[in-house]
């Protein structure tokens, strides 16, 4: 009987947590931004996508005022704010790519795209949703 109510608790439990309205990407020190853009991988501009550990910066009309950055972790894309996620919108808070990392220019600080982390930081790097149909990204939020 027991095992039954737990593995019922369980599937309930795991089926609340993975429902995809349950994404979280707020912080206080970037705007929420609704918006949706297509990267499409076919074109040079983004060509480097298709490789995996390549990162690429897309403006965004109506979307995060330093645009987005989108990673292929080798095994799928993620998208997070082209802002520093722990300081205002400044002049120096756009951030830069360099490999795998990208780097705040208000305090250096370093961001990892695999994990969006920086060590001694309180906010990883803000994500976004990504959905791929063949070359072409679909990225918003």
């Amino acid at each position: 009987m027991y095992k039954k109510i737990l593995f019922l608790l369980f599937v309930a439990i795991t089926t609340i947590s993975c429902h995809k309205d349950n994404f979280n990407n707020s912080n206080p020190y970037l705007a929420n931004y609704g918006f949706s853009t297509d990267v499409n991988m076919s074109l040079p501009l983004y060509n480097n996508l298709q490789f995996a550990s390549n990162s690429v910066k897309v403006s965004v009309p109506n979307g995060p005022i330093n645009g987005i950055i989108v990673f292929n972790t080798g095994s799928g894309y993620l998208a997070y704010d082209g802002s520093c996620p722990n300081q205002t919108i400044t002049s120096c808070s756009k951030l830069t790519l360099s490999g795998i990392n990208a780097t705040c220019g208000c305090d250096n600080s370093t961001y990892n795209l695999f994990t969006g982390q920086c060590a001694g930081k309180q906010y990883p790097l803000k994500p976004y949703r990504v959905e791929v149909n063949g070359n072409v990204l679909r990225v918003y939020n």
